[in-house]
Parts: structure tokens; C-alpha cells; sequence
């Protein structure tokens, strides 16, 4: 704690206070002690890791994404697109040891600059609610933005005197608490602006405005540590993931505005059932006689008590 203490000094100045988002982005992002930057083994099952995703599930993931994108892209030839993972975990991504049939493939890690040009395919699995996110509470009758504060020996949440913006919902009830994925919505715009072409794929777990607004009044805001869940933000700066629900209508929004067809918004069950239902029929037909590994990931993507209703798949074609 006391290396990140002295982080979040430099960074906030003399008044020791940054807002909240600015100190996510430093727990997450600092070039030596953010949660992404350290090396090491965040996704995955084991006693070291910290929470598992659909591609922990191995290749089943990344085929059904193929199958799903020769659907949604309607028999188009696949030599003429880039495929570009963006937010992967691995330097191989999702298409690792996965024959593919795209011009080119390439990943873009957690947080790392980028560039999309041409025709492209622009996936992510987990990558908007990776990013920093802003806090308010009503107290008083009233909203109060919250930051942290660097005390001598821990981090203290504290109310701001900052102004607040717009979309604040009005008449919210005492103590309603509201985590807002800013930064989500803007990486959706800086993705979307770029000069290309083709499907806009995301995986990820969020809801829409009106339930941010009126149906999570604790908000939506967690860490992530050995597998753990905890409301306690503050406790492990730089070793814990830091996480909450973007707000799919901003993402849409975001779309719609640079140009893109009318997105879709699924479950990850629905989506891959509608969209890869042939490769789901063809890996149950082959494995029907055994409980196999394969159709332990496919039930592990598609049940809704596993990741099918938790996570949903947005997509959206600009042509």
C-alpha cells in the first residue's frame, strides 16, 4: 500500500484527492503498480489467479466467434478483413491455436494503444468494464460526487465539491449510490470514430440506463481478488480488479452516432444459439457419447447459471 500511497500523492498534488475514476485508472492502468501492468496471471482457474472468463473455456470460445462472425457477416470473404481482438489477455488472443480465415489477426493487450483501419472485425471479450468509472451518492437530498484521498497510512473515500454532470437521474432516494462507465462509453466513440469498416463485436456484462438509475441502489462497482468478490475498492490498490457494469445504451449510442447500423444487444446464450447454432449442433452430435471437455465449455458459455444470461454480446456492422 505504501508504494501506491505514494502513486496517488504525486498524481492528486497537494490536496491528496483524486476522483474516483482518476484513481481507478491508477490502481488499473500506472505503468509499474496498475492491476493490468503487473506481470502476471490474472484470467484463469487456478488458486493464483483472480476471476475466469469465457475464453478461460479454451478454443470452444474462439470457434463459436467464428461462427458466429461468417453469420453476421453473411458469407463475405474473410481474406478481405483484419480480425482485431482488442482488450486480449493473451498474446494470441482468442484465435490462438485456431486455424482462421482473416487476412490478418492481431491483439491489442489491456490498455495498450492502438490502431483500426480498413475492413475489419474489431472484437473484445472484458474490456469495457475494464475501464475507470466515476462514483456519486445522494446524501442530503442531494448528489455528491466521491473521489479518494491519500490519508498518512490508507485511501479514504471522500465527497467532492467538483460539478456534476448532466445525466445524474433526478429524485433518486437517500444513499442511492451510482457507478457510471464513463470511460467505457468514451472507448466505445474512440473505437467507433476510427477509419474503419465492418463488425463491431463486444462480450461483456452490463445493463441499461434505467437500471443503472433506478434498480442498483448500491451500485454496480466490485473488486476481484483470488476469486473473490468484495465492495471494498480501496483495499488492495494495484493488486485486485476493479469492475463495474457499463451501460449498453451508451455503447449503442456510441455506435449509432459514427455511423453503424442498428446494433444488437443479446445474452451470450441467445447470441451464440441464434448465431453459431450449427457449430453447437455439430460439436454435441460429435461428442454425444461421452461428457467431454468440449461440452463442458459449451455448457459453461451457454447455461444461464454460468456466463449465457450473465454476459451479453453487443454487435453492429457499418458498411
Amino acid at each position: 500500500m505504501g508504494t501506491f500511497l505514494e502513486a496517488l500523492r504525486s498524481q492528486a498534488g497537494a490536496g491528496r484527492t483524486l476522483r474516483f475514476d482518476r484513481f481507478v485508472e491508477l490502481a488499473l492502468y500506472h505503468p509499474e503498480l496498475g492491476y493490468y501492468r503487473r506481470p502476471r496471471q490474472r484470467v484463469g482457474t487456478g488458486p493464483d489467479t483472480d476471476f475466469y472468463t469465457a475464453s478461460t473455456s479454451g478454443p470452444v470460445f474462439g470457434e463459436m466467434i467464428l461462427a458466429a462472425i461468417a453469420q453476421l457477416l453473411n458469407g463475405e470473404d474473410f481474406s478481405r478483413y483484419t480480425f482485431v481482438e482488442i482488450g486480449a489477455e493473451t498474446p494470441g488472443g482468442i484465435l490462438a491455436g485456431i486455424g482462421h480465415p482473416f487476412g490478418a489477426a492481431r491483439t491489442v493487450r489491456v490498455g495498450e494503444l492502438f490502431a483500426v483501419e480498413g475492413r475489419c472485425v474489431v472484437f473484445s471479450n472484458e474490456l469495457f468494464d475494464a475501464q475507470p468509472f466515476r462514483r456519486f451518492r445522494v446524501r442530503g437530498g442531494a448528489w455528491r460526487e466521491l473521489g479518494v484521498r491519500a490519508g498518512p497510512d490508507a485511501l479514504d473515500e471522500v465527497e467532492l465539491t467538483t460539478a456534476l454532470p448532466d445525466f445524474l437521474p433526478p429524485g433518486a432516494p437517500e444513499g442511492y449510490q451510482l457507478d457510471a462507465p464513463t470511460e467505457a462509453a468514451a472507448l466505445a466513440t474512440s473505437i467507433a470514430r476510427r477509419n474503419w469498416q465492418g463488425l463491431f463485436l463486444a462480450c461483456d456484462y452490463g445493463k441499461s440506463w434505467d437500471e443503472l438509475a433506478h434498480f442498483t441502489p448500491l451500485g454496480t462497482a466490485r473488486a476481484y481478488r483470488r476469486h473473490r468478490q468484495s465492495n471494498d475498492l480501496l483495499a488492495h490498490p494495484g493488486e485486485q480488479d476493479l469492475t463495474c457494469h457499463l451501460c449498453w445504451d451508451w455503447l449503442i449510442q456510441a455506435l449509432v452516432a459514427e455511423g453503424f447500423g442498428q446494433p444488437v444487444l443479446e445474452s451470450q446464450e441467445a447470441f451464440f444459439v441464434l448465431h453459431a447454432g450449427k457449430y453447437i449442433e455439430e460439436v454435441t452430435g460429435q461428442e454425444a457419447a461421452r461428457f467431454s471437455e468440449k461440452k463442458l465449455s459449451l455448457l459453461q458459455l451457454l447455461h444461464p447459471s454460468h456466463l449465457g444470461r450473465k454476459f451479453q454480446v453487443l454487435h453492429a456492422i457499418r458498411s
